[in-house]
Formats: structure tokens, C-alpha cells, sequence
């Protein structure tokens, strides 16, 4: 117990000495191998009245990536794009603890994502990635009431295959109700902080009625209300001119030749915000949609889960700095309306603007568990324009193989 104790004391004093820079996003969790990895916690102390869990994850990672922009080659050596490498390694590993009692709960995610190598590696890639303490509001009989508040990622808990790669910093209200016929529905939802300086928030809900009718169906409608701060920087009203509206309906079932749990599913998703633009031909670019299929979860060893999907997303349809799906590649790091991303830099003009859409492509991803601590993922993705007409042009493709231990 002393040494735990002192483990804890670390843990915590690493997380205030964090430099409060932007930290780096990595690749969406992996919602099976997330929820299998919560059934394996080797570590749980009784203090206080409550649960502590520990976990974690020991992952090494390769992605070889082809990336080119109008024809021209972006990464590794010749590229025009440098430092950049095609074959990227890297180290990651991922702490977790959970704290919980009867009506309380408290959870961590510190994330040390670093590049390997001995003279390109990096040892300094810190960040907290997870941060938030709820607690039980209501604790009915057929429906709760939960309030959390702290940081997550927007893909923790709302489901998208295309947005919601950006972080919220603020208030979560979850509402979650079983009714017998209808099935289960839930609200969850909140504000959070998007930039302090100009006191500005921004909202975002879904709503969801899982198992419709206790037949496997379900669907999902979500919005983010990013156009809440105007000033006097048009380029940067430009960049949070987005609600994209999303819904989404899938189908999950057993067949009974293969007996594992198959789950297909579609969205559709609107931006109301969208207007022509320099950087858009002058054309409202405000859709997008993806659809798709996935086959078993990641329980025992031996097990495999197998998603693919198709994603078609316009260039106005998600801001630059919320992409979650397959992306451009964008090793420049070019955002839509601006140099950077959040609207930060010169204002891009015809033929610039990059950002997270205007792209069609499919992904395809492979999770084997080899024991029950070790797991084999692979993926691919490859994209091209949505709209050849608006530049530039590009081609994306990319594999990814990650070795991953979960304790």
C-alpha cells in the first residue's frame, strides 16, 4: 500500500506540471478494445469508502503513409513537406485510473505519445487526455441523472466516424432512461470551453434511442454549436461557422453461421453554416455521409473485430480542427479558411484551403486478440477530392500496424 501511495503522489504531480500547450491527438479509441480493457484491471484498492482501478497501455505503432498534393510528393525525403517521414514509428503508453463510490466517480487518461528513433525520437510528448469527475444526480428506477465536468475526448462520447476529433473542456449532463417496448433512450449533452480569451463556449448534445423496439435497431442524432463568438477577424468567424448536424441509424444482430455480433450503420450530416467562399469556388460545400459495416468484439483470446466503411464528406461540412475520419492526410497541416487551423494565421485564397473535408475514401480496420493482454490492430485508408473542381488535389493512402498490451 506505501508504494502505491507514492506511485499515486507521482502520477499526480507529473499531471499539474503538464505545460499547458495544445496537446497532440491520437487515433480515436477503439470502443471494443476500450470496453474489453475495463474488465481487465489488475489493480483495485478499497479506500475511503470507494473503488480505485488502475490500468493501462503499452503500444508500438507503425503508420506508412503516401501522401501527394497537386501531384507533388508531400512526406519522407524529397518531400515537400519536411520533417516529415512515410514510415513513422512510435512509442505511446496510456495510464488510467477510476475512481468511484455508490453516487461518485473520478477518472484519468495520461497519454505519453512519443516518435522513435534515436536521433529523430522524441521523450517530452506529455498530455492529459482525459480528466473529469461526475456524479449521480438521480438514481431512479427506469431512468438517472448524471453531471460530469472536466476534459474528454468529443469521441469518448459522442459517435461519429467523420467529427468529433476535438477535445471538451466543460459540462457533461447525461440522461439516460430504459422504457420496455420502446427502448433505451438517453440525452447527453453540454457547453465547453473553446477559447478563454474571448470568453467563448460552444454546445453540443445527442440523443439516442438504442435497441428500438428490442430488435437491434438504434439511431443517434447529434449537433455541435461551434458559431457562437463572432469578432472582428473574418477569416476567424469563418473557421467556427459550423453546426454540423449529424444522424445516424445502424442495425446490430447474431447471425446465427458466423455467431458473432454484427453491427451495420449509416449517417448523414448537414452543416446549416456553409456559404461560398474564396477557398470554395464560391459554392456551398455542406454535406457529408458514411456508411458501413463491423463484425464481432474484442472479449477473450483469439477473438477478432473486422469495421469497414466508406465516407464522403464536403469541404464546409466539419471544421478543420474536428476532423475524426479519414481525412486528406494534410502533412502541412493547412487549415480550411487560414495557414493554420481555428482560423490562426494568413488567410489562405484560391487553391489553399485545406482542412478536414472535401475527401472520399474508405477505411478498413483489423483488431486480433493474440492473448489477453496482446493485441494485433491493422488499418487502411485511402481517400481522394470529393470535388475535383476545388483545389488542390490530392491522394491520401495509409497503413497502420499497432502491437498494443492492455493491463
Amino acid at each position: 500500500m506505501r508504494y502505491l501511495k507514492f506511485f499515486l503522489l507521482f502520477l499526480t504531480t507529473t499531471a499539474f506540471a503538464i505545460d499547458d500547450g495544445s496537446p497532440g491527438l491520437e487515433q480515436r479509441d477503439i470502443e471494443a478494445l476500450r470496453d474489453w480493457i475495463n474488465t481487465k484491471r489488475q489493480v483495485t484498492v478499497k479506500e475511503r469508502g470507494g473503488n480505485l482501478s488502475i490500468s493501462g497501455e503499452v503500444r508500438a505503432e507503425l503508420q506508412s503513409t503516401n501522401e501527394k498534393k497537386n501531384g507533388i510528393k508531400q512526406r519522407g525525403r524529397g518531400g515537400e513537406v519536411q520533417p516529415t517521414a512515410m514510415r513513422a514509428w512510435d512509442v505511446e503508453v496510456n495510464l488510467m485510473l477510476d475512481y468511484r463510490t455508490d453516487r461518485t466517480w473520478a477518472t484519468v487518461k495520461i497519454e505519453f505519445d512519443n516518435n522513435a528513433g534515436t536521433t529523430t525520437g522524441s521523450f517530452d510528448k506529455l498530455s492529459v487526455e482525459r480528466a473529469f469527475l461526475g456524479g449521480r444526480i438521480v438514481n431512479a428506477d427506469t431512468y438517472t441523472m448524471d453531471l460530469e465536468i472536466g476534459r474528454r475526448l468529443l469521441g469518448y462520447t459522442f459517435d461519429s466516424k467523420i467529427q468529433f476529433g476535438s477535445f471538451m473542456d466543460g459540462i457533461l449532463y447525461k440522461y439516460d432512461q430504459a422504457f420496455d417496448a420502446a427502448g433505451d433512450f438517453y440525452f447527453h449533452g453540454g457547453p465547453f470551453l473553446v477559447n478563454e480569451n474571448i470568453d467563448q463556449y460552444a454546445y453540443v448534445g445527442e440523443l439516442g434511442l438504442l435497441n428500438v423496439g428490442r430488435t437491434g435497431l438504434y439511431t443517434k442524432l447529434s449537433a455541435v454549436y461551434w458559431d457562437t463568438k463572432h469578432t472582428t477577424h473574418k477569416a476567424r468567424n469563418d473557421a467556427f461557422r459550423f453546426i454540423p448536424i449529424q444522424w445516424i441509424w445502424g442495425y446490430k444482430f447474431i447471425p446465427g453461421r458466423i455467431d458473432k455480433i454484427v453491427t451495420t450503420y449509416a449517417a448523414g450530416l448537414y452543416n446549416p453554416r456553409a456559404h461560398g467562399t474564396v477557398v470554395s469556388n464560391g459554392k456551398r460545400q455542406a454535406w457529408a455521409w458514411y456508411a458501413g459495416f463491423s463484425v464481432g468484439e474484442l472479449r477473450k483470446q483469439w477473438d477478432w473485430s473486422f469495421d469497414i466503411n466508406y465516407q464522403w464528406v464536403q469541404l464546409q461540412a466539419i471544421p478543420d480542427f474536428d476532423g475524426g475520419g479519414i481525412g486528406r492526410g494534410n502533412s502541412s497541416k493547412r487549415g480550411l479558411y487560414t495557414r493554420f487551423n481555428k482560423g490562426i494565421g494568413a488567410v489562405n485564397g484560391v487553391g489553399e484551403g485545406v482542412g478536414a473535408g472535401n475527401y472520399k475514401g474508405i477505411s478498413v480496420e483489423l483488431l486480433y486478440l493474440l492473448t489477453n493482454n496482446i493485441t494485433v490492430y491493422q488499418a487502411w485508408r485511402q481517400s481522394v477530392n470529393e470535388t475535383s473542381s476545388i483545389k488542390p488535389t490530392f491522394s491520401y493512402k495509409q497503413y497502420e500496424f499497432e502491437v498494443i498490451y492492455g493491463f
